[in-house]
């Protein structure tokens, strides 16, 4: 199932998108944050001119398991976006935990200054959020993990 994930932020939303199969997650863009209804509109339009099936969205969850405030703001964010998606189109929520430190360890990995990271960071944490989901969803016998409702 193609999926568009999302790691969200009050300036900047990072955007990733799977494979046609569903395996594996690939960097799309970043977007800014504001102005809002301008943001909502470009991640439909992603959503619906790469034929997403699904959406995921990174959850800020604390290491205790508990939802803060940035959690509340996450799902607010979901909320309005849903209102300018097509009617019913599924949104998750994967625990985002240690996605931004996960994915500048990767690009260090990679070679990448730090100077060089803030462009695509957040393209890089959408990637590790998602790219968790699909491993997860591929696992045989295993349902939905980290994915709070």
């Amino acid at each position: 199932m193609k999926a568009l994930a999302l790691d969200f932020g009050e300036a900047r939303i990072g955007v990733a998108r799977s494979d046609d199969l569903g395996l594996m997650a690939h960097p799309v863009e970043t977007i800014a944050a504001q102005p809002r209804p301008a943001a909502l509109a470009r991640i439909a339009h992603l959503a619906t001119a790469s034929r997403c099936e699904m959406l995921v969205i990174g959850l800020p969850v604390r290491e205790d398991g508990t939802e803060g405030t940035a959690a509340v703001k996450v799902r607010k964010f979901a909320e309005t976006l849903s209102n300018v998606l097509p009617a019913d189109f599924p949104i998750h929520f994967h625990d985002e935990y240690r996605s931004t430190s996960e994915a500048k360890s990767q690009l260090r990995a990679a070679g990448r200054k730090e100077k060089s990271h803030r462009p695509i960071i957040d393209q890089a944490a959408a990637v590790v959020i998602l790219q968790e989901f699909l491993d997860w969803h591929h696992r045989p016998s295993q349902g939905p993990a980290n994915e709070p409702s």
